[in-house]
């Protein structure tokens, strides 16, 4: 039995296994001295800020955490290729994983992780046992898709499409090939995000009257660019995909060698959706997730912004209202001096998570020690978002936030963003995925691909 053998094999065994629960791995002893390794192999596809950092290296969080983990934190996780249009970053990402594999190897050398430019490479490779996508977000699903359709599990990163039409693309594929997945994304891990949602699922607030976010500010919107000669480390036309081109500006893609900089293309609104997106698609979800309505939405939309006319022109200074079946209401805001925070209301208290990871208050502290009892929700045991992905892959249980369930939370920000561009209360089906009654809203539920042959 080889390794891929082996985990589809543990994953039928574990088929059983309940979504929140977190089994006990098998040790290899139990197989015998020649039994496959317990090891997953991961390719990473995208070795930028957040593949490269947290993702690849995890961070830390020490006010609530000695450190959130990373995938070379976890010892059943082998990295073994690297994937990436800039040659720098992705060079980087390999030297940092062949050190830290070095450190444990008997003769103090590793030289295991292999590079390449095209995504396809890796998913193709049959050594490789999951994926995680860390690329900008209008790549999200056509790699995804490709993925799912060769049974690659895969760990995706958020905001994970750019459109309602696109996500229920990718959600359909990886159901169709029965696909292990996860959109990566820590919130559901951060005892305070958790805790808040805990106590609101548990009835300490009442009944759960309203939900208001506040996202962080955006940058001053940089004006129009002049063209640029594309660098020699970066593949511009395999980073461009399947949007149009267009001259190359590092405005428009990321700082050349600066890893830790936010990249440039998340305030072009061609390839993200600006911070109702990137915010958005933490904060909707722990909403989400506290009004139990994760597999659903809203039912009511209406809001406005501002649109610059710049390079960087993704939605500013908005607010957005929503309205849910039950009556709860949502409401959403950015300004130019804002900080994130989540509020939640009930008819009995509230419960306010300020920053980032968190601090959480309460209209009664004495509600923050309250502990579940009987069949209540308890989160506190609830594991990173590495952790819970790389135990589903070995397992084949349900991963703590499938991509169904983030695709549910970035559709809140898309049509948050269509109410604001169009102008108008919308009705919204989140049966249906469709607006009534508005075939110009309906309109901007797909975001078209220029280059049809990365539609998959």
């Amino acid at each position: 039995m080889n390794r891929r053998q082996f985990l589809q094999h543990s994953a039928l065994a574990a088929s059983a296994v309940p979504a929140l629960g977190f089994p006990t791995l098998v040790p290899a002893s139990v197989f015998g001295k020649n039994a496959p390794s317990n090891r997953v192999t991961v390719g990473l596809i995208g070795t930028g800020r957040q593949g490269y950092g947290q993702n690849l290296q995890g961070a830390d969080l020490k006010a609530i955490v000695a450190r959130i983990p990373g995938l070379l934190d976890l010892a059943d996780v082998q990295v073994t290729a690297v994937c990436d249009v800039d040659s720098w970053r992705m060079d980087k990402a390999k030297t940092t994983i062949e050190a830290h594999y070095a450190k444990k190897a008997p003769n103090g050398t590793y030289k295991g992780c292999s590079t390449h430019r095209d995504f396809r490479e890796v998913i193709a490779r049959k050594d490789i046992d999951a994926v995680m996508i860390s690329t900008p977000d209008f790549w999200h699903v056509p790699m995804g898709i490709l993925a799912a359709k060769a049974k690659k599990p895969i760990s995706c990163e958020k905001p994970l499409s750019m459109s309602v039409h696109q996500g229920r693309a990718l959600v359909d594929a990886l159901k169709k090939y029965g696909v292990v997945n996860r959109t990566d994304s820590e919130f559901r891990s951060i005892r305070p995000q958790n805790l808040a949602v805990e106590l609101v699922r548990n009835g300490r607030i009442g009944t759960l009257q309203k939900i208001e976010i506040v996202f962080p500010s955006d940058p001053t919107p940089v004006p129009p660019q002049v063209d640029m000669p594309v660098p020699k480390e970066l593949d511009y036309e395999m980073w461009l995909g399947p949007m149009p081109y267009v001259p190359y500006t590092d405005m428009r893609v990321h700082t050349p060698f600066d890893i830790l900089k936010r990249p440039n293309w998340m305030r072009v609104d061609t390839y993200a959706q600006g911070m109702i997106a990137n915010w958005g698609a933490h904060y909707f979800d722990m909403a989400q997730w506290a009004n139990n309505s994760e597999y659903s939405g809203p039912i009511e939309i209406e809001g406005k912004g501002e649109f610059p006319k710049s390079l960087w022109n993704s939605m500013i200074n908005f607010s957005v209202k929503y309205r849910y079946a039950n009556g709860v209401e949502m409401t959403c805001q950015q300004t130019p001096t804002s900080k994130p925070s989540i509020r939640y209301t009930g008819s009995e208290g509230w419960i306010l998570v300020e920053g980032y990871p968190g601090s959480i208050s309460a209209s009664n502290p004495a509600l923050l020690g309250s502990k579940p009892s009987g069949d209540e929700l308890d989160l506190s045991k609830t594991l990173w978002d590495k952790t819970d992905f790389v135990e589903a892959v070995k397992t084949g249980r349900k991963t703590l936030e499938p991509i169904e369930v983030g695709h549910r939370t970035i559709s809140i920000s898309q049509i948050g963003l269509i109410a604001c561009q169009i102008g108008e209360k919308l009705t919204w089906n989140p049966e249906k995925e469709l607006f009534t009654g508005n075939n110009a809203a309906n309109a901007l539920l797909t975001a078209p691909l220029a280059r049809k042959e990365w539609i998959v």
